[in-house]
């Protein structure tokens, strides 16, 4: 039975919580006080960047709780890809957080190039194996972008993090990821409020009292996704983990599956498809 607890066990042996706040485009007090809200009603996973300048602000609401009991990511993106950048940026994040350890650190998006990507891994599982890092993987990476890392002879992902909802379904990617044992984890989850008049607002009406979010996050988190939802209103916060009251059916799941438009239905910059 899924909880707002529930955890799914990486390849490392770690096991990340299968929801988590996401607050891109969220700084200063009103990061501070979203993540609050969000670990005050359960959430154990914030979902952070470099590129995001609310590391402190995450640490901050972090340190009024158990550091072990929660997960934090943060995310380098391509203005930083390199060996030696990769570990100076791991270590600005520690400092901006105030810890010890990142529970997971990935790359943000594939866009330094194949040599600056490889690069930036090699210098992430060496942070890893200092304890810096506890996980690591990407975000954005497209299978050939995967397949890169496996040809090197490197550590494999255990997560890659890329835009996912129903209108967006990257299916080639999710399969690959699946054949390998890397986790997928779904932002823009809730698709930034852009909702047909299709098959989710239906399934809401009958299953949430019309809210088409806690249909969204449901679905994901029964596709077997980590689901990182994005809000700085604490109601809205609170209503996005009402998840666990009810389940969608197999026709239910059929019905949202089918609004699949490819990469007609991205909603955001998806750079999945760099060279």
């Amino acid at each position: 039975m899924l909880t707002i607890s529930s955890t799914i066990k990486l390849q490392d042996g770690n096991e990340i919580p299968r929801l988590g706040l996401g607050v891109y485009k969220a700084t200063g007090a009103s990061c501070e006080a979203a993540c609050l809200a969000a670990l005050e009603h359960g959430y154990l996973h914030i979902d952070s960047a470099m590129g995001y300048s609310n590391e402190t602000d995450v640490g901050k609401a972090v340190k009024k709780f158990k550091r072990e009991d929660l997960w934090i990511t943060s995310k380098i993106d391509s203005s930083k890809h390199g060996y030696e950048s990769t570990l100076a940026v791991v270590d600005n994040s520690l400092k901006d957080f105030g810890f010890e350890y990142i529970d997971l650190y990935l790359i943000h998006d594939p866009l330094g190039g194949k040599q600056k990507r490889l690069d930036t891994w090699r210098a992430l599982v060496a942070a890893q194996k200092v304890g810096k890092v506890r996980s690591i993987g990407v975000s954005n990476f497209n299978v050939n972008h995967l397949e890169e890392i496996r040809e090197a002879g490197l550590p494999t992902p255990v997560v890659n993090q890329i835009e996912l909802h129903p209108y967006c379904q990257q299916r080639a990617v999710v399969q690959y990821c699946a054949k390998h044992g890397i986790i997928l984890e779904a932002y823009t989850p809730l698709i930034r409020g852009e909702i047909g008049e299709d098959a989710i607002k239906e399934i809401a009406a009958k299953k949430t009292g019309g809210n088409p979010f806690r249909v969204l996050v449901r679905w994901s988190l029964q596709k077997g996704y980590v689901v990182l939802p994005k809000s700085g209103r604490p109601d809205r916060i609170k209503a996005n983990a009402d998840v666990y009251g009810f389940e969608l059916s197999l026709d239910e799941m059929e019905a949202i599956d089918a609004l699949d438009k490819g990469k007609a239905g991205s909603i955001t910059w998806n750079p999945i498809d760099a060279e």
